[in-house]
């Protein structure tokens, strides 16, 4: 059943619903409502609502017309497209897309239809080519957004605030490649990531509290700086982690 989520402007996850049923009708199979916001983690401006659109065909009538203008909508609700896919292009992408349909799997709320997700799995194989190649971009693009936040404070919390949740879906894939279960918790994850990896939780922690408006950062530039170490870290550990686990 879908939620009263709702962005800046006001549209909720039931009128996404039901605008997507009014749009796309036959061709419908499944809206799925994935990430922090399936399992109540969700966390106001620094927190997305991620949809996924499941269809039996997708072509010109479908991304267009009526599809088109509720993607809009929902983009001026400050929300981020929904994902929309064919079902059999979903299934056939746990090769390519290995930790975010891992992260779906274990992480999703169905609000329509029926999620082709039985018997689905995602190999650890997979699963470290992607968190290797993951963990490189997201430390070249935090480098990048610290210099261009340098100097400013008000920029480097928005960083911070921004880039967190990314860094902790590759704590959850690394959790699994290791062969745990990823804690539900965010702290408690960074704290499994951090002594996997040997970096300093603190900084990792400081920005979830602040995200949560448990406690002002009061120190952005050195937060950075610790946020960046523990990236480099993670980076070079997935870099020689074993293919095999």
């Amino acid at each position: 059943m879908a939620t009263g989520n709702q962005g800046t402007s006001g549209m909720t996850l039931d009128t996404l619903v039901a605008r997507l049923r009014e749009a796309l009708g036959s061709a419908l199979e499944a809206v799925v409502l994935f990430g922090s916001a399936a399992v109540d983690e969700h966390h106001g401006e620094h927190s997305d609502l991620n949809v996924l659109v499941l269809l039996n065909r997708l072509g010109g009538p479908e991304l267009g017309g009526v599809l088109g203008a509720v993607t809009r909508d929902w983009a001026a609700a400050g929300q981020p497209a929904p994902l929309v896919m064919t079902t059999a292009e979903f299934r056939r992408s746990t090769d390519i897309f290995a930790m975010e349909i891992a992260d779906i799997l274990a992480r999703h709320r169905v609000l329509h239809g029926t999620a082709p997700f039985a018997g689905l799995t995602v190999s650890a194989g997979d699963l470290r080519v992607q968190l290797e190649r993951e963990a490189m971009g997201k430390l070249l693009k935090l480098r990048g957004a610290i210099m261009t936040a340098a100097g400013d404070a008000d920029r480097q919390r928005q960083l911070l605030a921004r880039s967190h949740s990314s860094f902790l879906v590759l704590f959850r894939a690394l959790e699994r490649l290791a062969g745990g279960a990823p804690a539900a918790a965010p702290d408690a994850l960074i704290g499994a990531a951090a002594a996997r990896v040997g970096f300093d939780p603190a900084p990792w922690l400081a920005v979830h509290r602040f995200r949560r408006g448990m406690e002002p950062l009061r120190e952005p530039a050195a937060t950075l700086s610790g946020v960046l170490a523990g990236a480099e870290k993670l980076a070079a550990f997935v870099d020689v982690y074993p293919a095999g686990g």
